[in-house]
């Protein structure tokens, strides 16, 4: 049987990641241009960059639930052998299912995070026509992340019960 301890901390722990995800996108940095006091140049302001620390709060979140599944069902692949059937090819579909949507969502998270944090230093000083570019991350980059955060979680939940299921059947056969 699938330990409740495991699935009730990592799904604690993948619930507060999609949860900073969400506030990342919410806060995600805006840049503005500003013209100095002077009017000879004019630079990028941001806002905050809290979304940067959500974003990196739920990648980590994120990895530390799927060290805690993996380590759990022990990677699929280590222990014990598995009872042939139903439950064992799910878990199998699902297992590889987790990683894609994992990988995915850390990716998503972790270039929102970055991309987020950098700012652009330029300045316009000579050229009179073209304004500053103050880009930021694009919209829905975080959104994206906390999706596929909650695909792995859900898929990650599913595919512990299928492998608890699968190693079960197999220490307890029905005959």
């Amino acid at each position: 049987m699938a330990s409740k301890i495991v699935i009730v901390i990592v799904f604690i722990l993948d619930l507060i990641a999609v949860g900073l995800a969400i506030a990342a996108e919410q806060r995600r940095s805006v840049g503005t241009v500003v013209t100095d006091k002077e009017k000879t140049y004019e630079y990028c302001v941001y806002g905050t960059d809290i979304a940067t620390s959500y974003g990196a709060g739920a990648f980590a979140l994120l990895f530390i639930s799927q060290v805690i599944i993996m380590a759990a069902s022990r990677c699929f692949c280590c222990g014990k052998s598995l009872n042939p059937g139903g439950s064992r090819a799910c878990a199998i579909l699902l297992f590889l299912l987790c990683w894609v949507f994992f990988l995915i969502a850390e990716i998503c998270l972790l270039a929102a995070s970055i991309r987020n944090a950098y700012h652009t230093k330029y300045r316009k000083m000579w050229n009179i026509e073209t304004r500053p570019s103050c880009e930021v991350i694009r919209k829905g980059v975080f959104a994206a992340g906390a999706a596929f955060t909650l695909f792995t979680a859900i898929v990650s939940q599913f595919y512990y019960v299928c492998y608890s299921r699968a190693r079960d059947a197999y220490q307890n056969p029905s005959y």
